[in-house]
């Protein structure tokens, strides 16, 4: 039996062939979660051609990538990172892993080389669903719900991203991380 319990730190898991070509073999790690009021996530593994200094008018030395957090609101940035004992703020979704923060620290952090890139993942737009959507979705098994942990997100290579995290759980789900993407070219 799925686990259709979600909270704030948990990842959801596309099914193999949801159909919705904004979240087809996407992560997305939930934020926010409120029955009533609705849900606010990030898709972990869609990566867009930009990079964090591209949207922003201050200059970021390092090269950091920007991924697509969901198709609302692409004009916002939102960035989760593993390092609260370096940025202040922010919200610690599960231990070791921190939603937003004072946005000015990250900056200056990473132009001195003190914040790695590999501490920091940067989006634009998000992913919403409004009260009782999310909850839908998950009794029609449009998701897997598992756990997320920082160093799921942050060391598991994003190329096959949604794959690899289905492969770690194991079992049947290690066996839904090989079906074909379309399986009428089977």
């Amino acid at each position: 039996m799925k686990n259709r319990n979600v909270r704030s730190g948990n990842l959801l898991i596309s099914e193999p062939f949801l159909g919705d070509p904004n979240f087809e073999r996407s992560v997305v790690l939930i934020c926010e979660h409120d029955n009533l009021h609705g849900s606010f996530g990030l898709v972990l593994n869609q990566e867009s051609n930009l990079l964090l200094a591209d949207v922003l008018d201050d200059n970021i030395y390092p090269d950091i990538p920007l991924y697509v957090g969901g198709p609302v609101q692409q004009n916002t940035l939102h960035y989760v990172h593993r390092r609260p004992d370096l940025i202040d703020g922010g919200q610690e979704l599960v231990k070791g892993l921190i939603w937003g923060g004072n946005f000015k620290q990250v900056k200056v952090l990473l132009n001195n080389g003190v914040l790695s890139p590999n501490d920091i993942r940067c989006f634009i737009g998000y992913s919403g669903w409004s009260g009782g959507q999310l909850d839908g979705e998950l009794k029609q098994d449009s998701w897997i719900v598992s756990p997320a942990t920082s160093e799921l997100i942050f060391d598991t290579p994003i190329q096959d991203f949604w794959r690899n995290i289905l492969k770690k759980m194991g079992g049947d789900f290690k066996v839904m991380a090989n079906y074909p993407t379309d399986p009428r070219l089977n």
